[in-house]
C-alpha cells in the first residue's frame, strides 16, 4: 500500500486523534480554538491500516496502546497541525512528563487515501501493562457512550498523582 501523502511542510504535521479531541468531545475545544487561530485544519474521518489496542483506563481516558497486531483498526479524525499548533496538544497529551507519546502512524480516509501520520500512544512505561489489565479487550471507537465516563482534568482529584494513578489502575483496578 503506497502512502499517498505526507506533511508537505517542514513545520506542519499530520495528527491522528480517536479520543477526547474528536468533534463532540470535551477536549475538541482546543481543535476549535487552534482551527480559529489558523494553526490546525480538520482533515476528515481516518482509520488506521494497522490493528492496534484502544482501551480506557482510569477516569475515563481513552489510550491508544502501541502493540500492533493486537486489538482493531481505530477509527478517529486527522487533522493537519503546524508547529504553533502542535504545543498546545503536546502539552494536553502530556508528552514531556511521560503520559502519552506522540508516534508515527498510518492511517486510510474513507476514500482510501493513505496518509503518514503520528497519534499521541500511551506512555511506554506503563502502555503494555494498562493493555493487560483490560484484559487484552480492546474497542474500535472512542464512542459518545464511553465518552460520558470521561472526567475532565478540572474534575479530577488535584492532590493525585496522574502517573501514579495510572500505576494504581493497572495494578489493582482502581
Amino acid at each position: 500500500m503506497a502512502i499517498v501523502e505526507r506533511a508537505t511542510k517542514p513545520d506542519s504535521h499530520f495528527i491522528f486523534t480517536y479520543g477526547t479531541l474528536k468533534r463532540g468531545f470535551p477536549n475538541n475545544r482546543l481543535m476549535e480554538n487552534l482551527i480559529s487561530g489558523g494553526d490546525v485544519v480538520f482533515i476528515g474521518d481516518y482509520t488506521t491500516v494497522e490493528t492496534f489496542p484502544l482501551c480506557c483506563g482510569p477516569y475515563g481516558i481513552p489510550y491508544l496502546i502501541n502493540i500492533t497486531g493486537s486489538g482493531h483498526r481505530i477509527r478517529g479524525e486527522l487533522y493537519k497541525v503546524n508547529n504553533s499548533g502542535l504545543g498546545p496538544l503536546d502539552d494536553l497529551e502530556g508528552i514531556e512528563i511521560g503520559h502519552y507519546e506522540r508516534l508515527p502512524v498510518t492511517v486510510v480516509g474513507d476514500g482510501g487515501e493513505t496518509v503518514a501520520a503520528e497519534a499521541y500512544f500511551a506512555h511506554r512505561s506503563f502502555g503494555e501493562g494498562m493493555w493487560k489489565r483490560c484484559g487484552e479487550v480492546g474497542i474500535e471507537e472512542f464512542s459518545m457512550e464511553l465518552g460520558k465516563k470521561y472526567e475532565r482534568k478540572e474534575e479530577r482529584p488535584s492532590d493525585h498523582d496522574f502517573l501514579q494513578d495510572i500505576r494504581n489502575f493497572i495494578s489493582n483496578g482502581d
